[in-house]
């Protein structure tokens, strides 16, 4: 299915379309051009072609009310002839095409031509061969079986970098795998409600068929198209399919056409799907997308030619950021800046390339410099014609050897630590409930400092239970017995319940004997519904009395009302209306109250200050949200203006005031423990009464009374930020947020405010880094705004999950802190590979160096130093990237932005390590052939025999490298290297592993490996020396960081660096407007089409193919964009939902990233 490329899609559906289209009353092209109409037009070719929507229903051969019967044949065959409700995804690459972009790699293929120039030489076999005038600088004394053998050291190079090749390739493509399976598991995970054989169902998205019933609701992202037979208050957010931010409001005589992609920001109802997968609005897009992929990657493979020169320096970049930046550019991304740790790398990666590529080509001369002067000018050869081959086989191995140096220089191990560390940590924090959809949100959550959090939910268990009310003049503590309520009252306020909720919500019997009755829907709605059935009444004989194709109007909640109200007609014609919401807003409308005899009486603003004071703060104080239920009954002429809402929410009378208790789930309190101990400050916003949200705070631990803190309502903080003209002012938030820890009644622009203020505060020498969890539509812009978005998987609306980093799949705040840990590990994995790598660079080189400088040879071989190469990158990154997490990484206070990635502590570890394993190596070189009694291997000829003197050389060196590995588990000098070592299997096998290879390698290595023998006494030094290593560590750990001053940290960000990339950018974007226009249009499109980011994210962010420049360059073309969302079964980018409510002609840069409006 998946290989099925769009076309063919296309024309399997229209040849089965030609046979069965008799079946049904209309066929798929109809409707699919049907769903192409808007508004009125659409409306006109409903009544013309079909008569009315019921009608297309019959066509369907469904019931607007009891659905499709659900049966096997039914579903099959209407997938056959409409389709189904899927998008092929586009081919994941080959694991050829994956091999054949590692070897795109410039240290890689400067290395294969060196070995190919070293592998012709060594078959060609001049007539000047025999001469001896030609260079006796080395000495000549080659025996035959050594030259036949010179072949060999070109081979190896080959050979290792094929290895190198493959680790690459594979690691790519199990990445690759993985996210796609990890994308498959969410997709399966969506569901959408249906109504099958008159049951409402949840079915995955996949399954829907066209004729489905489907009910929607506020938050759905909607999965196909359809036409809208009943609702109420519907209003739709399309700007992900045409660009206008306005809410489009849906009615069925007015305009019913519901488009897939698209969100539900208001209301609820029902629709007949009428087009699925490839057929409906998004799956066209889709499908012309796909299109533009294949001319995009001709275009990429000019671009990649090109900068192929450029890349050089940029070595390091390539995967840590190339492929990052390319994508970002391409989809126009929300994340503006680069995570800290990938901004961190990236300059360290350039510091280090530059300095190796300086002293590889250092060396070049040198050893170029010292061979002509020696052969030429001392010895004053001629330069003979015949002898020529035998000097360029000389500058070939001097140039081989520069380049090893460069090689080894080169971190390329640390794109491959960073890729692993990630990939390992998300698929681990899915065991912890943490769903990662933006693999650098992983590694941000480590620095955070400050978490908004929402109560609802993710502090509270969302379990809402009704435990005290006043009715009747009554405040009862607990639930009241049903024979002290009025009948009067107790029929109103059962009606008033029942009727004036979404007819979604209902409570189910426990699916265990003994367990909680089941809530299903709206949670504060179960919980008076569970109210009405504690007052031994029932809600069901009501709503079938009252069905909800019978309701007259309907207002539904948001944020701006904060109340909810049904209006029913009553059998004299007349209008009731049944209002319930908040208390204070709800109280505030009512001008009767019901007595005690369910007689309405007077309710005065007095009377209303008093009953707040009596009954509501009580019950806040306990942290119970209080909820008032009210009615107003209308005459039947004249009909009042429903849309004159501030005339009919008025004058109601109010039936009674409960208190809803949501427990605090039992892990929280100890979670937010753990983060303040962790140096992050907790604050909750929350839509809730101040007294509500207080107590709970208390509760949890947020505040502790007697502190110096501040909770304020939503309305208050605005006043204190905003000056004389209403404008919100930085320097007003700064005085505020420092000391904020509630913010109670709070509006979703509260939230967002509250955010950016704190994010954008210079108030703290460092800047803030945010987390927000959010579940509610309307905390999309909040998500957005912060470092780090948490959305509620259970509760979430799709908008929400849409705009988050993390989902957390069982809506836990203490999964919050688990994510902490986990970005902190990520962190500290990378800086111990930092610390591991460098010292062997930093050796490997100076060695190299030297070694070339004074004895005209590396005493490490290209083949050696490859290997060497592998250990250090490869491997370690591997064991060090995979060490568990544990506790004490939430002891300390969080690193912030501008802390260096190597710190004092760890420079210290590395220059001491470094000072050990050179001391050992130079002393084996030049004093080492005394010591074991051997050959000298200096000044060996051009194609002697590997010697045993380097051959202990090279061993010891890795012997120490093995070592040292243990050393690096640990970078804030602590003592016990070993600590939980058994915990992580992953790094005992990595090290004894490579500890049985460099067996094989120096006992049968030979020729190639440049390797002979050694016996057991010398492979006992060996061991012994790389023992030392451990010894030497504490001893090091013994100095005192404080007192070594002079020692520099690396790998911190300055302010300045954190300029967003897009300001960088915009000098190389010079695109005329009508691209920029035609770029923004594509954008658009994508935005609704999103499932999820992570596959494409993460599989390009770390693909080395593109180097740095090539991003920059290739940012400009428009394909770019389409090729990677026809990659996805799913929609892949959202995240400009911000981006979209600024006018459309702004070009990206000035109208994109809400993120980071302007970093100082």
């Amino acid at each position: 299915m998946g290989d099925m490329t769009n076309s063919d899609f296309y024309s399997k559906n229209q040849r089965n379309e030609s046979s069965h289209g008799g079946e049904f009353g209309c066929t798929m092209e109809e409707l699919r051009s049907l769903m192409e109409l808007r508004g009125t037009e659409a409306v006109v070719k409903i009544k013309e072609t079909y008569g009315d929507t019921e009608a297309i229903c019959r066509r369907l051969k469904t019931s607007p009310v009891e659905g499709l019967p659900g049966t096997a044949p039914d579903l099959e065959k209407r997938k056959q002839i409409f389709g189904q409700n899927f998008i092929p995804p586009k081919k994941p690459k080959t694991f050829l095409q994956l091999v054949w972009e590692a070897l795109q790699d410039v240290t890689l293929i400067i290395l294969e031509i060196a070995a190919i120039i070293s592998l012709g030489l060594s078959f060609y076999h001049p007539p000047g061969e025999s001469n001896e005038g030609c260079a006796t600088a080395q000495g000549g004394a080659e025996d035959e079986g050594e030259a036949e053998a010179g072949w060999i050291e070109g081979a190896a190079i080959l050979l290792s970098v094929i290895c190198v090749v493959l680790v690459t390739a594979f690691n790519d493509w199990s990445k690759e795998k993985q996210f796609r399976g990890l994308q498959s598991r969410i997709e399966q995970e969506q569901k959408f409600t249906v109504v099958r054989a008159g049951q409402v169902v949840q079915i995955p998205v996949a399954e829907i068929v066209v004729g489905d019933i489907a009910q929607i609701k506020y938050g759905d992202l909607l999965p196909a198209d359809g036409l809208f037979i009943q609702g109420n208050d519907l209003k739709i957010d399309e700007s992900s399919l045409t660009g206008e931010s306005d809410q489009v409001r849906k009615s069925v005589d007015k305009d019913p056409m519901l488009l897939s992609g698209t969100h539900v920001m208001e209301g609820s109802g029902r629709m007949v799907v009428t087009a699925v997968g490839v057929n409906s609005q998004t799956g066209i897009i889709f499908t012309l997308l796909g299109a533009g992929g294949e001319e995009e990657e001709k275009k990429d493979k000019k671009a990649k030619q090109q900068d192929g020169a450029a890349a050089m320096e940029m070595q390091p970049l390539k995967s840590a950021e190339g492929g990052d930046a390319d994508d970002k550019k391409k989809a126009n991304m929300h994340k503006k800046e680069k995570s800290v740790l990938q901004g961190k790398l990236t300059k360290l990666a350039v510091q280090i390339g530059k300095a190796g590529l300086v002293m590889s080509a250092i060396t070049v001369i040198i050893l170029v410099l010292y061979f002509t002067v020696d052969t030429f000018v001392v010895n004053k050869k001629p330069w003979l014609t015949e002898c020529t081959p035998v000097y360029v086989q000389y500058f070939v191995k001097f140039f081989i050897i520069g380049v090893t140096v460069l090689v080894v220089a080169v971190p390329e191990g640390l794109p491959l630590a960073v890729t692993i560390s990630l990939a390992y940590s998300v698929k681990k924090m899915m065991k912890d409930n943490n769903l990662v959809r933006h693999l650098d949100a992983c590694e941000t959550m480590g620095n955070a400092t400050a978490i908004c959090s929402d109560k609802t939910g993710t502090l509270t268990t969302n379990r809402m239970t009704v435990v005290q009310a006043y009715v009747g003049d009554v405040h009862y503590k607990e639930i009241p017995d049903p024979s002290s309520i009025n009948a009067k009252t107790m029929e109103l306020l059962v009606n008033a319940i029942a009727i004036n909720s979404a007819y979604t919500t209902k409570i189910l019997p426990p699916e265990k004997e003994g367990a909680l009755p089941r809530q299903v829907g709206n949670k504060t709605e179960c919980g008076l519904l569970g109210f009405v059935l504690d007052l031994k009444q029932d809600y069901e004989p009501v709503r079938s009395q009252m069905p909800e194709e019978k309701l007259y109007k309907v207002y539904t909640f948001n944020s701006v009302r904060k109340s909810m109200s049904t209006v029913i007609k009553m059998p004299d014609e007349s209008f009731r209306m049944y209002s319930k919401g908040a208390s204070e807003i709800v109280l505030k409308k009512c001008c009767k109250i019901l007595s005690g005899a369910g007689e309405p009486r007077v309710f005065r603003p007095r009377d209303r200050d008093e009953m707040v004071k009596k009954v509501i703060e009580p019950m806040a104080c306990d942290g119970l949200r209080t909820i008032c239920v009210a009615y107003r009954d209308f005459p039947s002429s004249p009909e009042p203006d429903w849309d004159n809402e501030n005339d009919i929410l008025n004058e109601l009378t109010c039936i009674c005031v409960v208190g809803i208790e949501d427990p605090v789930r039992p892990e929280v309190p100890e979670a937010i423990r753990k983060c303040q101990r962790a140096g992050i400050t907790v604050r909750m916003v929350t839509g809730d009464n101040i007294n509500t949200a207080r107590a709970i705070a208390i509760k949890c631990g947020i505040i502790h009374p007697g502190e110096d803190f501040l909770c304020l309502e939503g309305k208050e903080f605005n006043r204190r930020i905003r000056n004389e003209k209403g404008e919100i002012e930085q320097e007003r938030i700064d005085k505020i947020w420092p000391k904020l820890r509630v913010l109670a009644r709070s509006s979703p622009t509260d939230k967002h405010t509250l955010v950016k203020g704190i994010i954008d505060s210079t108030h703290t020498e460092q800047r803030q880094v945010v987390a927000v969890t959010g579940d509610g539509t309307n905390d999309g812009p909040a998500l957005k705004k912060a470092d780090v978005g948490f959305a509620m998987g259970i509760a979430g609306t799709d908008v929400a999950k849409e705009a988050s980093d993390i989902i957390l799949t069982d809506d836990n705040f203490s999964s919050i802190v688990k994510a902490v840990m986990w970005g902190r590990n990520v962190y500290d994995s990378i800086s111990k590979f930092l610390q591991f790598q460098l010292t062997v660079n930093v050796v490997a080189v100076i060695v190299a160096f030297t070694g070339a400088c004074i004895t005209q040879d590396s005493p490490l071989k290209a083949v050696q130093m490859l290997w060497v190469n592998l250990i250090m990158d490869t491997f370690a990154s591997l064991a060090l990237a995979t060490e568990p997490p544990t506790e004490t990484l939430l002891l300390r206070k969080p690193y912030g932005r501008n802390k260096p990635l190597i710190s004092r502590t760890m420079m210290k570890n590395i220059l001491g390590h470094a000072v050990y394993q050179l001391t050992l190596i130079f002393t084996l070189l030049f004093v080492g052939e005394k010591m074991f009694q051997i050959d000298s291997g200096r000044n060996a000829p051009l194609h002697s025999p590997p010697s045993e003197h380097y051959t202990i050389i090279f061993n010891t060196f890795v012997m120490m490298q093995l070592f040292n590995e243990i050393n690096a588990r640990k970078i804030h000098g602590e003592r016990n290297v070993f600590d939980g070592i058994f915990r992580n299997p992953i790094f005992c096998t990595i090290v004894l592993g490579t500890f049985a290879i460099q067996i094989v390698i120096v006992q049968f290595g030979g020729k190639p490996f440049s390797c002979s023998p050694l016996q057991l006494d010398q492979w006992m030094w060996c061991i012994f020396i790389g023992l030392g290593e451990l010894v030497w560590g504490q001893v090091i750990a013994t100095i005192p960081t404080s007192r070594l001053k002079f020692l520099k940290e690396a790998g911190r960000l300055t302010q300045k660096e954190e300029i967003p990339e897009e300001e960088l950018n915009e000098d190389v974007e010079e695109i005329d407007h009508a691209e920029r226009e035609l770029r923004r249009g594509q954008i658009l499109w994508f935005r609704g089409l999103n499932r999820i980011q992570t596959q494409i994210e993460v599989v390009n962010t770390f693909k080395s193919g593109a180097s740095f420049q090539g991003a920059l360059r290739r940012q400009s073309s428009v394909t770019s964009q389409s090729q990677d969302v026809a990659s996805l079964s799913s929609p892949s980018h959202v995240s400009l939902s911000n981006a979209l409510s600024s006018p459309t002609s702004l070009p990206p840069a000035a109208a994109g990233h809400p993120r980071r409006e302007g970093v100082p």
